[in-house]
């Protein structure tokens, strides 16, 4: 255990002296991560990750992406938000919905081998897109601020969204539910995971900033532990949300927005310590997908899996998100840029961890297929993020 604990530390300091410059270029730290995690794991090294299991990964991802999520929505713009609020909505509403439709009739022409409700929970995992991996746009001052928080709030909320519509179509591919009661589970499932999750989100945020102000006042809150705040915050809605039934991941994110609304004067120095511990986790997360993950899966990759892949990142997702937009979305370049930032990472490696647990015919399958777009997204992505940011501040509405 101290042998990998020293590895991680010691590369996880390396990284952190050059994070800067690998910002700067094409090759982004969710790459250099995982081909880390692939040299030092069994299928190379063997110096780490063998003793891990699915279930850790899932919770480690989990905290990850609660903690990614806060941090975003604290950062949102609500100035811009609220003037371009018909971008998010028409891609949540409508592209998303039409994403699932498109990665399902891909999946039905080219997986022969699978159920209609397995290509379903298929199409459904990979329309959730990663706000972790969408970092790099989202942040980039250059990037015109209603496309960055249009991809901002997207991809905070379309994690939960996909959640109830997940657990729907892995029911029936599982037999445990009569197709004549799918209305009402998909119902039982929206507003049981959208509606406590907004409750506990804002709840929990509304309470935390209220007394985060009140103790300020009187002067009880100290430096070293004013730094464990928003940490504590992002955790608790995730973990109350997700106890009582709800979806974490709608928890944080509505609870980072209205954390940033209530703390907008001092929001900055108190994100600043938790985002950086959520750059690390998310980190070392595509780091264990690089050791565990990655080296076995090259061996199981199909050509038609491949195609699927590539048609998820690019027509599946970027027609519906282009033809929904319409002129709300600005122009052709804008909507274009809108649609390729879909990253598939974080929340689709948690939702086939999920799937798995159910013993579905084609979950090994579907699982390959999961990570082998989830690969693509990680290196395409990653390597169009600076060029591509430059190229729409040259060409979008001003």
């Amino acid at each position: 255990m101290y042998s990998e604990l020293a590895i991680l530390a010691v590369f996880t300091l390396c990284y952190s002296l050059v994070a800067g410059r690998f910002e700067r270029s094409m090759i982004s730290g969710p790459m250099v991560f995982v081909v880390v995690g692939f040299v030092l794991g069994p299928s190379a090294l063997n110096w780490l990750g063998s003793d891990l299991d699915g279930l850790g990964i899932r919770v480690f991802a989990d905290i990850t992406l609660a903690i990614v999520l806060f941090c975003d929505a604290s950062n949102a713009n609500l100035a811009v938000l609220r003037k371009h609020i018909n971008i998010p909505t028409r891609m949540l509403l409508y592209g998303l919905p039409g994403a699932i439709l498109l990665g399902f009739l891909a999946g039905l022409v080219l997986f022969p081998n699978l159920g209609v409700f397995e290509i379903a929970a298929l199409a459904t995992m990979l329309a959730a897109t990663d706000a972790a991996l969408g970092k790099a746009v989202v942040s980039s001052p250059i990037v015109p601020g209603r496309l960055r928080e249009g991809l901002n709030i997207e991809s905070g909320l379309n994690d939960g969204i996909c959640v109830p519509i997940l657990f729907v179509f892995l029911a029936l591919a599982a037999g445990s539910v009569a197709e004549g009661e799918v209305s009402e589970l998909a119902v039982h499932f929206l507003v049981e995971e959208l509606g406590i999750g907004l409750l506990v989100g804002l709840s929990v945020s509304f309470i935390g900033a209220s007394l985060i102000k009140a103790c300020h006042k009187k002067g009880w809150i100290t430096d070293i532990w004013s730094q464990n705040l928003v940490l504590s915050l992002a955790l608790s809605s995730f973990a109350i949300a997700q106890e009582l039934g709800g979806s974490g991941y709608i928890a944080a994110f509505s609870g980072g927005l209205l954390f940033g609304y209530l703390c907008q004067e001092h929001k900055h120095k108190l994100l600043l310590p938790t985002e950086g511990i959520g750059e690390i986790m998310a980190l070392l997360t595509w780091l264990l997908f690089g050791a565990l993950v990655i080296g076995n899966a090259f061996e199981q990759f199909t050509w038609s899996m491949l195609l699927y892949a590539l048609l998820s990142l690019t027509l599946v997702r970027m027609l519906p998100i282009f033809l929904v937009l319409g002129k709300q979305g600005g122009n052709v370049p804008s909507r274009l840029f809108l649609g390729w930032f879909g990253p598939r990472g974080l929340a689709s490696i948690v939702f086939v961890i999920i799937m798995l647990d159910r013993g579905l015919p084609g979950g090994d399958f579907m699982a390959m297929t999961v990570i082998c777009t989830v690969f693509i997204s990680l290196i395409a992505h990653g390597m169009t993020a600076q060029p591509l940011a430059k190229w729409i501040s040259q060409r979008a509405d001003k």
